[in-house]
């Protein structure tokens, strides 16, 4: 139990940290390719070209941050197999916190009040959950759980896609939404993948669960590192949260076992709530003020 916290303590910090550093190396890119005139840099919609993301994924500051999300992925995995999913999840959402303040000192970030407010929701939402989860549930998935985990990372992959299509530059915070999503679940991939313990490749690569962790964790990597390029970093951020938190937790309890201390069901539930309600408020605070940013760039 105690690893499997130290080890999504270690992924969120991780993740935490990388977001503000990636955003960092995407804004410079953008800034980067505007001085030299390239003009291939977004698409009809508004929304970053394939290749805009390509340089953005390539500047220092972003590979930096892509070597921390390799230390949180390997903390996600580990909480993943050792502690409830909905505890995981929640601890890991708390790199919220480490990327808003970080993106005051590295990005400029002005945090307003409601702001504040909001994060501390998110935060004392997450804290309630740590201290109210029970035990980790015992794999008795079947097929239809692997096949299923897989079906739907590649449905919200191309629902992704097609959202930043349709809103262009106004996608952030669905992207990161859907971003999120995947993240969550890859996360429930990584839960029910067989052939980990003990360890057999050839078992792990023919399961679909593997196949889903693999798919997830690029798509999700993709549309957040679009999110960061065209939005708010706390608002992609929080977007990032929440469909990472609900989505897996729920599936932890109903259909991976996973419980919460015993009678305290409901307080999970409302905590979640809090959670979600937190994080969205924080998503939408930080679209509005990205949208009212553009035009005074312009007129400045």
């Amino acid at each position: 139990m105690l690893i499997g916290v130290i080890a999504a303590l270690l992924a969120c910090f991780g993740y935490g940290t990388a977001t503000v550093l990636q955003s960092y190396g995407a804004r410079g890119a953008a800034a980067a390719d505007a001085e030299r005139g390239i003009t291939d840099s977004s698409t009809g919609s508004g929304a970053p070209s394939l290749r805009a993301t390509i340089r953005a994924a390539l500047a220092p500051a972003f590979i930096a941050g892509m070597a921390l999300d390799v230390i949180g992925f390997v903390g996600s995995v580990v909480s993943a197999r050792l502690i409830p999913l909905f505890l995981a999840q929640t601890i890991m959402s708390a790199n919220l916190v480490v990327t808003a303040v970080l993106g005051v000192v590295v990005l400029g970030v002005r945090l307003r009040s409601r702001d504040w407010v909001a994060i501390a929701v998110v935060v004392i939402s997450l804290c309630v959950l740590g201290f109210t989860s029970g035990t980790i549930g015992e794999d008795t998935s079947g097929p239809a759980v692997h096949w299923g985990v897989l079906v739907f990372a590649i449905a919200m992959l191309i629902a992704g896609i097609g959202l930043l299509r349709l809103l262009g530059a106004r996608g952030a915070v669905a992207a990161g939404l859907v971003a999120g999503v995947l993240f969550g679940a890859m996360a429930v991939a990584v839960r029910v993948v067989d052939g980990i313990d003990p360890f057999h490749p050839a078992v792990v690569l023919v399961d679909p669960a593997a196949w889903a962790v693999v798919l997830a964790g690029v798509g999700g990597f993709y549309l957040f590192t679009v999110a960061l390029q065209i939005g708010s970093v706390t608002g992609a951020s929080a977007a990032l949260v929440a469909g990472e938190t609900v989505i897996p937790g729920i599936v932890g309890v109903v259909l991976l076992g996973d419980t919460s201390a015993p009678g305290l069901g409901w307080l999970v539930a409302l905590a979640f709530a809090g959670a979600v309600v937190g994080a969205v408020a924080v998503a939408l605070f930080g679209a509005a003020e990205n949208t009212e940013a553009q035009p005074n760039a312009k007129t400045g």
